[in-house]
């Protein structure tokens, strides 16, 4: 099929002739047609699959058709919410591009940056608006922002929204908008929340599926390395000797733990940079930039600000820590293998991480191989707090808490031929990560602008 056959107007093939699109993603031929036809939809679909030109076409064409202006001012009448700034500037730039040879006018409103200048874009008018929940909500509280006259609203990757804790504000801002509207949703997976969400804001909507639920993509290439906490890095550096890691994406859990990284790997003369919320719009740009254009090898980033990075020849994405939410898993590898190329993901376990390991599996629903022959296998030294409580009552620790992770499991081997127990439990023995019941508490990232 072509972009012709989804009878897109001349404007709109003219853009992405210019961008060099030369046919429609799955994605785009499912979501298109049902779009411009005034559906709701929901795309249950992973990054790299093309859908944000997926429902940026229609909604371009769509507004394009019916240029309505009260009192000759331009309103907003598509929101496009998003969970973090990268993301948002990127649609906002998509927006232009495929917009680009008609008279529609976007603006992207997000935290991190001056407000002033986003008050005046409001001020002066705009048909599309791309916005992070927390900086539209502070703008709609001072009167900036009026949404009376949305007909589109798209939320853009929900499930990372639920996560980041935008709920409330997400309902908030949907509480502000007309009961008669168009709603596209999209997700890269289907936890409960995301479901009960779909049933009571979408109306009769058409389903797209990309690919499986929570599934990981087929061209990326997974393994795992066991490995204890203090040798992470001299692994990382130790695997950056090979050459065919031309750019990689390397995953924190936590925004200290992206700049430590970054220090290490700048100390191995390894050019890295690190992206997170604490860091300033301008400089996490910068850093993007600077990746894109190979300026810098590696780019350290937690996962709330690596949700807008666009690269479509992403070789290697490396998990450092394991995310504690396993669909974050999902998030994170998709980063790697897009537009029809291959890709690598590289998890790195200690012993805390166990547990997340497990949880990760059965998401994804396999096994992720693991790389037994490296320089910094585990040592399964650590004691486990199982005996630390015995010796302390004066009881001789039973064998099977000598070390960390023995009791109950899976057995996933790890170095030296010695196994790991990779499932929950709810003794001492679980290294502080379980609970009642053998259940860990997620932690949940904390909500930004």
């Amino acid at each position: 099929m072509t972009f012709e056959q989804l009878q897109l107007i001349p404007p709109i093939l003219k853009a992405l002739a210019k961008e060099n699109y030369k046919q429609p993603t799955p994605i785009q031929t499912q979501a298109i047609p049902p779009v411009l036809a005034g559906r709701d939809l929901f795309g249950c679909a992973q990054t790299g699959t093309g859908k944000t030109a997926a429902f940026l076409l229609p909604i371009l064409q769509l507004l394009g058709a019916k240029q309505d202006r009260p009192n000759g001012k331009r309103v907003i009448r598509s929101l496009i919410l998003t969970p973090t700034r990268e993301l948002a500037i990127q649609i906002a730039d998509n927006c232009k591009a495929y917009g680009r040879f008609m008279n529609l006018r976007s603006a992207v409103i997000v935290g991190g940056v001056s407000q002033k200048a986003q008050e005046q874009e409001l001020a002066q008018g705009t048909d599309i608006l791309i916005a992070t929940p927390g900086r539209l909500i502070d703008l709609m509280n001072q009167g900036f922002a009026d949404l009376r006259h949305v007909q589109i609203l798209v939320l853009d990757e929900a499930d990372r929204m639920l996560d980041m804790g935008f709920i409330h504000d997400m309902k908030r801002i949907i509480a502000k908008l007309p009961a008669k509207r168009q709603t596209l949703f999209f997700s890269a997976t289907l936890p409960n929340e995301i479901k009960s969400l779909v049933d009571s804001l979408l109306t009769n909507p058409v389903k797209i599926e990309i690919t499986p639920v929570s599934s990981t993509a087929e061209r990326i290439r997974q393994s795992l390395y066991f490995v204890d906490k203090p040798n992470k890095l001299p692994l990382l550096i130790d695997l950056l000797q090979d050459k065919s890691i031309g750019s990689a994406l390397v995953f924190t859990r936590t925004k200290r733990g992206a700049d430590r990284v970054v220090r290490g790997l700048t100390k191995a003369q390894i050019a890295a940079q690190a992206i997170h919320g604490d860091k300033s719009q301008t400089a996490r740009q910068t850093a993007l930039n600077n990746f894109k254009n190979g300026v810098t090898r590696l780019l350290v980033a937690t996962d709330i600000a690596a949700r807008g990075i666009d690269i479509d020849e992403l070789s290697h994405v490396i998990n450092y820590n394991l995310p504690n939410i396993p669909e974050t898993y999902v998030h994170r590898i998709g980063r790697t293998g897009r537009a029809g190329l291959s890709g690598i993901a590289i998890s790195f376990c200690e012993h805390e991480e166990i547990p997340f390991l497990k949880d990760i599996e059965k998401v994804i629903k396999q096994r992720v191989p693991v790389i037994k022959d490296h320089p910094y296998p585990m040592t399964m030294t650590e004691p486990a707090p199982a005996t630390a409580v015995a010796a302390k009552a004066g009881r001789a620790p039973s064998a099977t808490g000598a070390s960390r992770g023995h009791s109950g499991g899976t057995g996933r081997n790890v170095a030296g031929g010695r196994s790991v127990a990779a499932g929950r439990s709810d003794d001492a023995g679980s290294g502080g990560t379980g609970g009642s019941g053998g259940r860990h508490r997620r932690r949940r990232p904390k909500a930004g602008k």
